[in-house]
């Protein structure tokens, strides 16, 4: 296969494995979740490796599941997004920074605040994360008894989106003349004052801060279900994904991008990219050995305890060497659970045998060697199943090195990802164009990026 088509390569960092056994794994840095000089370190190496973004997602209660499965996660303590990211901008220079921040327990104006800032502290990398918070014990830790129903979230995203791309357009880009010799700071007429007033949301603006340096930061949506892919259809620029093969990979891509068509975006205007779980060995047989040395690592009572947050209702009622019975839905995610639901199906696995593998990483996974890794990747890439991924790591530090060593220079051999970045922004990289302030739309309708 010959074409300038290329990957687009973030990294999944939060936690820094989703494997339960990443941080007991052999030569593993047990505390890597909650090390700063560890993540940085993780950070340039990813840089220099010219991946697209470090990926951070987040969590606003610890993960709802028993204490004698919670004791065993690695997940239960990390760095707050903005904060983490805000110190790896100044220890890196090109490496976009996503941060995850909840439509259903933050403000718009906090949200709209919080990236304008990151945006310009990294000169233009920043990319919000949206997402409507499936974890119904977060609803707790910010004074509500009761969960917001699903698509209810969807629908007060929507307008979360609105209000904080329109804070980021509160001022033209020229606002801020900042005229020593007059004596003026901004042009009062290059302010907009948004004053919304809407079902959800009651915000005046203007944006206590200038308009962010990329327009506005990487708009990036992670939901599955019918209002998630709608919701990304129409506001997203880049989509992570768990879509377990091929074939789901390439209908998921059909949707979304049919999608957009039918609301007049241009397709590479958004970017689809699966999780994908990469384990490298010199052969087939040592990275499945890695693989299997891993899940052997997994607690029954982590595994039981990931299913029961995967299905939104509490597995360990079930007959554990029984097949997985019927599963209602719940308030919880729709698409996890269909997922988990059609993998212990397809395989016709017992309730055991799913919770073991859903307690290591039950998602697309890549074991092998950097060629046959390389192999699937292309043919991803040019069947439309993606235009990239989101890179999983096994273990830390070496199963990124792995990656970093070994699969992207296989990768950039082919001509199939990068070898310098093609600018500084986080747009530039992924391709994207900078947004038109909706309210003084002359000022960038001839600035673009990639």
């Amino acid at each position: 296969m010959t074409s300038q088509k290329q990957l687009r390569l973030g990294a999944f960092m939060r936690p820094v494995s989703l494997h339960t056994g990443a941080w007991r794994y052999p030569g593993a840095w047990p505390d890597a979740n909650f090390n700063l000089a560890h993540l940085a370190r993780m950070a340039q190496r990813l840089e220099a490796a010219k991946f697209d973004a470090f990926f951070m997602a987040d969590h606003l209660a610890v993960l709802n599941m028993p204490v004698e499965a919670l004791k065993r996660s690695h997940t239960v303590t990390s760095f707050e997004p903005f904060t983490l990211l805000s110190a790896l901008a100044m220890a890196t220079s090109r490496i976009g920074l996503v941060a995850t921040a909840s439509t259903t327990f933050d403000e718009p104006y906090h949200v709209a605040r919080r990236f304008a800032s990151l945006d310009h502290i990294s000169a233009g990398r920043a990319a919000w994360n949206i997402v409507t918070t499936s974890n119904p014990d977060a609803a707790l830790n910010f004074g509500l008894d009761d969960h917001m129903e699903h698509d209810e979230r969807y629908v007060r995203a929507r307008e979360f989106y609105d209000v904080v791309t329109g804070l980021w357009d509160s001022f033209a880009d020229d606002a801020f003349t900042r005229d020593v010799a007059s004596g003026l700071y901004f042009e009062p007429e290059r302010m907009h004052v948004l004053d919304h007033k809407g079902t959800y949301f009651s915000v005046r603006g203007p944006l206590n801060i200038a308009r962010p340096v990329q327009g506005w930061p990487v708009i990036v949506q992670a939901g599955s279900s019918e209002a998630g892919k709608q919701l990304a259809a129409e506001t997203a620029e880049a989509v992570f994904t768990a879509t377990p093969n091929l074939a789901a990979g390439r209908a998921f891509y059909a949707d979304v991008k049919g999608r957009l068509d039918k609301l007049g975006r241009p397709r590479d205007h958004l970017k689809i990219l699966p999780g994908a779980f990469i384990v490298v060995g010199d052969t087939v047989e040592e990275a499945r050995a890695k693989r299997a040395a891993l899940d052997g690592l997994v607690h029954y009572a982590s595994a039981i305890a990931s299913l029961s947050i995967a299905l939104g209702h509490d597995a360990s009622r079930f007959d554990p060497d029984g097949p997985l019975p019927d599963i209602p839905e719940s308030n919880a995610s729709q698409s996890a659970r269909e997922r988990v639901v059609g993998l212990a199906r397809r395989e016709n696995l017992t309730v055991r045998q799913l919770a073991l593998r859903l307690g290591g990483y039950s998602g697309l996974a890549f074991v092998g060697t950097p060629a046959t890794i390389a192999d699937q990747m292309e043919e991803w890439l040019f069947t439309e199943g993606a235009d990239g991924f989101n890179v999983m790591f096994p273990y830390l530090p070496a199963g990124l090195d792995d990656v970093v060593d070994k699969v992207v220079p296989e990768l950039q051999r082919r001509g199939l990802f990068r070898r310098e970045y093609e600018g500084t922004t986080l747009r530039e990289h992924l391709g994207l164009p900078r947004p038109e302030n909706r309210f003084f739309p002359a000022d960038d309708a001839t600035v673009k990026a990639g």
